[in-house]
């Protein structure tokens, strides 16, 4: 959403947009908090600086965007729900700071234990050496995924992978700015098609496929259905539809032993439980809840003979 070329603005104009823009805030039932973060990103502003207004004396502010702008887009915000992040174009997620675009969804934080999660599945295998090797993040989008296994499995190849030549596009800019563009081959795709040629030596499989059920997709708040990409939303009739594929398709790819572990929507689990059991190529299957306690994550590995 930003713009390329700095933009210069004084203090005081900027004093007088935040006010404006925290009362519309409230009024429309929009968090204020939105607005000072908006302010870090785009004018570089610290907390302190805001909380304390400090920055009203200063004769230039140097911001990605000129007053004019960040006022449309913020009035997109109000009007239309357009989500912060997109007008930053860029959202925290673990230690980073990812770029975003509307070619991508937004990576939630409860995604965020996914890595934890990866770790500690490839430590408790009953095959060694799972920290090294391929893995896989399956429907990438931003790359958050990726980026998260690159950053603590130092020893990994990730290969990820998306549909959608403009995610990948994004999810590639990401990998360079942070420093892992050796580190990560992105490949435009289904699934697991376009690593073909690396079948059966997966050391892990992690995804967070679409998995919204499609009758519920259109019902979702309008930051969600208004602006993000309906397809890494919906999964179909039941929201299962990639998941089982995920489920079918992986034991060709994984080690024996390897990891298979996706995020999944609340009330999903016993399903992808049952999915995971009925398969018979799976063995230690586990349910995990994220930190609000919801059952967000299935954990399988592939069995071995």
């Amino acid at each position: 959403m930003t713009s390329q070329q700095p933009k210069m603005v004084c203090g005081l104009e900027l004093w007088q947009w935040r006010n404006k823009a925290i009362e519309s805030a409230i009024a429309h039932d929009i968090l204020p908090l939105e607005v000072d973060w908006l302010l870090q990103e785009i004018a570089s502003l610290d907390r302190l600086a805001l909380r304390l207004e400090s920055f009203k004396s200063l004769t230039q502010i140097t911001m990605q965007l000129s007053l004019d702008e960040l006022e449309q887009l913020w009035q997109r915000r109000l009007h239309d729900r357009l989500p912060v992040q997109y007008i930053a174009g860029v959202t925290p997620w673990r230690l980073f700071k990812l770029a975003v675009s509307n070619a991508v969804l937004i990576p939630r934080p409860e995604t965020e234990s996914l890595i934890d999660l990866a770790v500690v599945a490839a430590k408790n295998s009953r095959t060694e050496g799972l920290e090294q090797g391929h893995w896989a993040d399956l429907g990438t989008g931003s790359g958050a995924i990726a980026l998260g296994l690159a950053d603590v499995l130092t020893n990994a190849t990730v290969h990820a992978v998306d549909l959608s030549p403009e995610a990948l596009a994004v999810a590639q800019t990401n990998a360079e700015n942070l420093g892992f563009a050796e580190r990560i081959k992105f490949y435009q795709g289904s699934w697991w098609e376009p690593l073909e040629f690396l079948k059966g030596q997966f050391s892990g499989m992690v995804s967070n496929p679409p998995y919204i059920p499609t009758s519920t997709v259109l019902t979702l708040q309008p930051e969600v259905v208004n602006h993000e990409p309906h397809l890494a939303l919906d999964g179909g009739v039941d929201g299962l539809d990639y998941i089982r594929h995920l489920i079918d398709v992986s034991p060709h790819y994984l080690h024996p032993g390897g990891v298979w572990l996706i995020e999944m929507m609340a009330g999903q689990a016993d399903t992808v439980r049952e999915l995971l059991q009925n398969h018979g190529c799976y063995e230690n299957i586990q349910i995990q809840a994220d930190l609000a306690g919801i059952e967000r994550f299935a954990l399988a590995y592939k069995k071995i003979k």
